[in-house]
Formats: C-alpha cells, sequence, structure tokens
C-alpha cells in the first residue's frame, strides 16, 4: 500500500469494466503505466484492484491538478488510452476529485 502525504491532494478515480479480450498485452501495458506514472512529477501512489467478473477501480493520487493534466498528456499514455478505448474496455469513467481528509485503520489517524 503507497504511504500518501497528509492532504490536500488529488485522486484519479478510474472505475473500468474489461472486455473479453484477455490478452497478455494489457497486462504488460498496466504494468507499464505505473512504472511510467512512478516518473512523473507529483505522483504519489497507486491502489488498483480488479474482479473476476473483470470490473476494476484504479485510483492514482497525484500533488496537483496540473500533474494530473500532464500525466493524462503524456504521449506513452496517450497510447495506452487509446487502445484502452479500442480494445480493453467496455466501460470506464475518470474521476478526479480533491482529497480533503484521510485516515487508515485499524487505529487511525
Amino acid at each position: 500500500m503507497p504511504t500518501l502525504p497528509q492532504p490536500p491532494y488529488y485522486t484519479v478515480i478510474f472505475p473500468n469494466q474489461r472486455t473479453e479480450a484477455h490478452d497478455a498485452d494489457y497486462a504488460t501495458m498496466a504494468a507499464d503505466m505505473v512504472t511510467l506514472a512512478k516518473q512523473q512529477p507529483g505522483y504519489l501512489g497507486i491502489h488498483s484492484v480488479r474482479g473476476d467478473d473483470g470490473f476494476g477501480i484504479t485510483c492514482s493520487y497525484w500533488q496537483s491538478e496540473d500533474a494530473i493534466l500532464e500525466w493524462k498528456q503524456n504521449v506513452d499514455h496517450l497510447v495506452a488510452q487509446r487502445n484502452g478505448i479500442e480494445h480493453w474496455y467496455s466501460y470506464y469513467e475518470v474521476l478526479v476529485a480533491k482529497v480533503e481528509r484521510n485516515y487508515s485503520g485499524p487505529t487511525g489517524r
């Protein structure tokens, strides 16, 4: 689990449904995008899960909205976005939110 700073910071929430095309290219692309995101200025961390039904949610965390916009326009990320639209997702949304407070368990902060 990533250790996130004290708020405020931003999150990009990406709920998505995979298509039936479960190919190795997707797993490679997903791993490459995490590696690439970690190199982006303003990157703070990521959580990602996927169920057996292909539904997944990825939350990435960023220092600023400008950092998110830079990530969105990264050339390699643009290629991955296009492949996602054309091949890998039957549904997705992108939600951007400002995190105002956080706590963790079981003892909390």
